[in-house]
C-alpha cells in the first residue's frame, strides 16, 4: 500500500532570489515537493500522478528513480513550468514556462487510490471538482488539499494572476478532509484579511481541519474548537520555493506515524525551515534534524480554546 500519492503536475523551475539563481530549469511542483519531503522523512512507498511533457521525460524518469517516487505520469505537449523572481521582501513573480494537460480519472492506477493519504496539490489548474469528486467517491484515503494551482491563471505576457471562484472552490474544499493554503491564497480563497478569520472561513466548507502558513510567522492550525498558533523555526529564507508543499509532505510524514495534529505542524514547520535554506529537489532532510528544530520551538506554540 502506498503511504502518500501526490496528485498534481511536476513542473521544471528557473529561480532567481537575492542570495541564488539556479543554472536552469529544475524540478518542483507542489505535490512533487510533497513527496519529496515525505520520502526523505522516511515514508516507505510514494507515488505521484501528474501530466508531463516529452522535454523533460528523460530527465523526470531519472528525477523519480533517484527519490525513490513511483510516478504515473499522461503524455502532454510540454511540461509545466515557472520562472520564480523574488525580491528583498520575498516577494515574488511567476512567468510562465510551460503548461502540461489536466490530470483525469484515467490517470489513476487502482494502487494509487488505495494510498493511506492523497495529497491534491496542483500548480496551474490541473486539477478540477471533477476530479476531486472522483477521488472522495473512489478512495478511502485522507485527502490534503493545497489549492495554489486552484487559484492561479495565465494573464497578460503569461504571468500568474490569482483569482477565485468560490462557489466552485466550496464544494472542493467540502470534499477533502485537511486543507493548507498559505496568508496569501487563504485572502483570495475568503476574501478574509485577517488569516484567522480566513481559517475560520475554511474549515466551515468542510473537514477536519484547516490550516494557514504565515511564511516567518510560523502557522495556524484550527481543528474543532481549537486554534494552534504555531511558531516558526527562526532562519535564514534563502529561497522560499517549495516551503509549502514541504510544510504538508512533512505533516503527512508525521500525521502516518501517530500523534496530534498540533504535533504534526510542529514537526512541519521545523521541516519547512530546512527547505528554505536550500534550493532544488536535493534538499537535505532528515528526521533527526526536524525532531530537534521541533523541540526548540515546542514551548512557544499557543493554543486558544472556548
Amino acid at each position: 500500500m502506498f503511504d502518500l500519492v501526490g496528485v498534481g503536475n511536476p513542473v521544471y523551475d528557473s529561480i532567481i532570489t537575492p542570495f541564488i539563481r539556479t543554472n536552469g530549469r529544475i524540478l518542483s511542483g507542489c505535490s512533487t515537493n510533497a513527496c519529496l519531503a515525505a520520502k526523505k522523512l522516511g515514508l516507505s512507498r510514494v507515488g505521484l500522478v501528474g501530466c508531463l511533457g516529452p522535454d523533460y521525460e528523460a530527465r523526470f524518469t531519472h528525477d523519480m528513480n533517484s527519490f525513490g517516487i513511483e510516478a504515473s505520469v499522461d503524455s502532454s505537449k510540454e511540461t509545466g513550468g515557472f520562472h520564480l523572481i523574488y525580491d528583498e521582501k520575498g516577494d515574488r513573480t511567476l512567468d510562465v514556462l510551460g503548461v502540461a494537460g489536466k490530470i483525469t480519472a484515467k490517470s489513476f492506477p487502482d494502487a494509487f487510490l488505495k494510498a493511506k493519504i492523497i495529497v491534491i496539490g496542483p500548480i496551474l489548474g490541473e486539477v478540477d471538482l471533477g476530479l476531486i469528486a472522483f477521488l472522495r467517491d473512489s478512495t478511502s484515503s485522507k485527502l490534503f488539499l493545497d489549492p495554489q494551482g486552484l487559484i492561479r491563471s495565465i494573464g497578460a505576457e503569461r504571468r500568474v494572476v490569482h483569482e477565485c471562484n468560490r462557489d466552485e472552490f466550496r464544494k472542493m474544499a467540502a470534499l477533502v478532509d485537511f486543507i493548507k493554503p498559505n496568508e496569501h491564497e487563504s485572502q483570495i480563497i475568503t476574501g478574509e484579511t485577517d488569516p484567522t478569520a480566513g481559517l475560520r472561513r475554511l474549515l466551515d466548507m468542510g473537514g477536519e481541519a484547516a490550516i494557514v502558513t504565515l511564511a516567518e510567522r510560523g502557522s495556524l492550525l484550527l481543528q474543532g474548537g481549537s486554534l494552534h498558533h504555531i511558531p516558526p523555526f527562526p532562519t535564514k529564507a534563502i529561497d522560499p520555493t517549495g516551503a509549502g508543499d514541504v510544510y504538508a509532505g512533512s505533516f503527512i510524514a508525521r500525521y502516518e506515524r501517530g500523534g496530534s495534529l498540533a504535533e504534526c505542524s510542529l514537526y512541519a514547520s521545523a521541516a519547512a525551515s530546512m527547505m528554505v535554506e536550500q534550493t532544488g529537489p536535493d534538499f537535505l532532510l532528515s528526521d533527526a534534524e526536524v525532531l530537534k528544530r521541533m523541540d526548540a520551538i515546542r514551548d512557544r506554540m499557543v493554543t486558544d480554546t472556548p
